[in-house]
């Protein structure tokens, strides 16, 4: 039986930056194994797949304390501006790096360049075991410690065990802890588009009748779009051809970039919430989308998990003589409840008022978005979170 202080269920991007967190803060004292059914180099690596996600301003600042930022950055397009609007109405606000006074609002990284990244730095370490491809397959608990068997034959045994293994997380099944799902009845359409404007570190969100477009700056003048539709609308628009499609998302989004003109492989995933309202146990924690999914909305689900894997790992790093015990388990859960549970709120909420056609919803958010347009003191709260300046 093989020890570790930590054994990590997951390497995508939370369970591998709280590897590297934990290895940082400790200075390489504690051991840690990360358990990772794909390797990062493979194409149907579902953690590290050809999606691009959105950093906030705050979360760059948190990989910077634990020294990721550095590999990071020369992958990271910079969001110097953010365009928010209502399609066909006159609501809209902005918010631009110079009215705030940072560097950048946020950055779009595309997560199979952070694969190779964390890859390069996972095999670096002394201090970190991967076994790769491997899964969790039982889990034992006792006073003192978790016996963690894997597909391999291997048994691990750790001081704790920490699920970061997807939305439907195996490990929290086999714990026992509940997981509420609410379905938005919406389909996230994602591919990369070039349009006829350059980017230029511009970031649109744009609300229609049937949910938000988003489009985001990458490398190399192209976009990441996420376009959340109805069902049936999002499996019309798959099967489109690559002209129909530009012509829908065209008629969408309107023409602040110019003419849509080129759409790259196109995938889809159905939008659901997903949130366990515990996120410890008995030697066990849970980080990143095995603790909440959320709607893409805002862009806010990657940013909260990096905030609950920085302040577990700090709380591993305060209980380093018993990293899994009681009392910094439940440290980390009260840190992290309150913004876990406004953040769900927030996310949900924005879903269903902005991807509501309802005459007395839409008159409202038109108000709101110019109230926040002209009035900052109402646009604080949400440029706190789209910043990720927010309690940990």
């Amino acid at each position: 039986m093989r020890q570790y202080d930590v054994v990590i269920a997951g390497g995508a991007m939370a369970g591998a930056t709280l590897a590297l967190a934990i290895d940082h803060l400790s200075r390489g004292t504690l051991q840690i194994a990360v358990v990772e059914p794909f390797k990062a180099q493979s194409d149907e690596h579902p953690g590290f797949d050809s999606r691009s996600i959105a950093l906030s301003y705050g979360t760059a600042n948190i990989l910077r304390h634990l020294q990721l930022w550095s590999a990071i950055e020369p992958f990271a397009t910079p969001i110097e501006y953010i365009h928010v609007s209502d399609r066909a109405h006159v609501g809209m606000t902005e918010i631009s790096k110079q009215e705030v006074g940072v560097e950048a609002l946020g950055y779009v990284v595309e997560l199979a360049d952070v694969g190779r990244v964390y890859q390069g730095l996972l095999d670096k370490s002394g201090s970190i075991t991967l076994f790769c491809p491997d899964h969790v397959t039982h889990i034992e608990r006792d006073q003192d410690r978790a016996s963690i068997a894997l597909s391999s034959g291997e048994t691990l045994e750790a001081k704790l065990l920490v699920a970061a293994d997807g939305a439907v997380s195996q490990c929290c099944q086999q714990i026992g802890l509940e997981l509420s799902e609410h379905d938005f009845d919406q389909v996230a359409v994602i591919a990369n588009i070039v349009t006829q404007e350059a980017p230029q570190g511009r970031a649109f969100e744009r609300f229609t009748e049937n949910g938000p477009v988003a489009l985001l700056p990458m490398s190399d003048n192209r976009m990441s779009l996420v376009w959340c539709l109805p069902p049936e609308e999002a499996n019309t628009v798959m099967n489109f051809s690559d002209a129909e499609f530009l012509a829908r998302l065209q008629h969408d989004f309107g023409w602040r970039l110019g003419a849509m003109q080129k759409v790259g492989q196109r995938a889809s995933y159905p939008l659901l919430l997903r949130h366990r309202k515990q996120n410890i146990s008995h030697r066990f924690a849970i980080v990143g989308n095995a603790a909440q999914t959320l709607h893409p909305i805002a862009g806010q689900g990657f940013n909260l998990g990096i905030r609950d894997v920085a302040s577990l790992a700090e709380e591993v790093v305060k209980q380093s003589d018993d990293v899994g015990c009681y009392k910094g388990l439940m440290r980390f859960s009260q840190r992290r409840e309150e913004d876990r549970l406004e953040t769900i709120w927030l996310t949900s909420s924005l879903v269903h008022i902005f991807s509501n056609d309802l005459p007395a919803m839409r008159i409202g958010r038109n108000l709101a978005l110019a109230t926040m347009d002209n009035f900052s003191i109402f646009k604080q709260p949400l440029l706190r979170h789209t910043l990720g300046l927010v309690k940990r």
